[in-house]
């Protein structure tokens, strides 16, 4: 697979980010590079399904993905999102068991997938990618201990607060350019497209956030094939945070 068919630059350099192969030498980078398989998803659509098994790791290299619980009476509630250079179904290489949550593009995505057998077989002849994944996880499990501690002692402004926070620490601290609509934030908070609605209109008069149109650079996906590392200048719906630390007494950040 060339790396121009991808909207990396190139495989092996895009590998470097991805936490659990960061330690990896050049040569190793290129070796499993050549084991990935490029999966493309148009926005919506669903990549797995709730309770399916699968047998592979998935690495974002463009666009984003939400991970969604769906709930007997249909209502569905955000896990979390992945980005460009993140990954999923880590723990499908390890154990059979089901998926606990959907997998689905929430714009033009391409992924690229490495199964369980390369993976393990990359393993056994590279360690280091043990240590990154550990890592890895590792960062997740504070995360998920983050939002769980959020969802059990914030009340529902703090809790949108708190994900403001996230969000915005995922670019550079101040701004959210990730497609975020009240039906997402809900979704993450556990609540009411309403409240949220009310949440983020009070922050907005407190002159807390913005919500504002900020050019952003993304892939150029308007060939079938673009050149490596191409990118467009779009504008974009974003939040622009104005006042951090006031952000960030909303949220009630003694929980870290």
């Amino acid at each position: 697979m060339a790396a121009s068919d991808v909207t990396f630059a190139s495989i092996p350099d895009a590998l470097k980010d991805v936490p659990m192969f960061s330690e990896l030498r050049d040569s190793d980078l290129v070796r499993l590079a050549g084991l990935l398989h490029r999966r493309r998803y148009r926005k919506n659509e669903v990549i797995v399904l709730q309770g399916k098994r699968v047998t592979s790791l998935s690495l974002v290299a463009a666009g984003r993905v939400k991970l969604v619980v769906t709930g007997e009476d249909g209502n569905e509630v955000i896990l979390s999102t992945r980005g460009p250079v993140d990954f999923f179904g880590e723990l499908s290489l390890f154990d059979d068991h089901p998926l606990e949550a959907s997998a689905i593009a929430m714009e033009d995505s391409e992924l690229l997938v490495l199964s369980r057998e390369d993976f393990h077989r990359s393993l056994r002849e590279l360690p280091e990618i043990a240590v990154g994944l550990l890592r890895a996880l590792c960062h997740r499990l504070r995360q998920a201990d983050s939002r769980i501690s959020a969802l059990t002692l914030l009340d529902v402004p703090q809790r949108v607060a708190h994900v403001l926070l996230e969000l915005a620490d995922d670019n550079d601290g101040t701004l959210i350019t990730q497609p975020v609509t009240h039906r997402f934030l809900a979704q993450l908070v556990g609540t009411s497209r309403e409240t949220v609605s009310r949440t983020m209109s009070q922050l907005a008069e407190d002159g807390v956030i913005a919500v504002t149109r900020e050019n952003v650079a993304v892939p150029e996906r308007r060939h079938p094939a673009p050149a490596a590392g191409a990118v467009v200048q779009v504008k974009r719906r974003a939040i622009r945070i104005q006042n951090r630390a006031r952000l960030e007494a909303a949220a009630g950040k003694t929980l870290g």
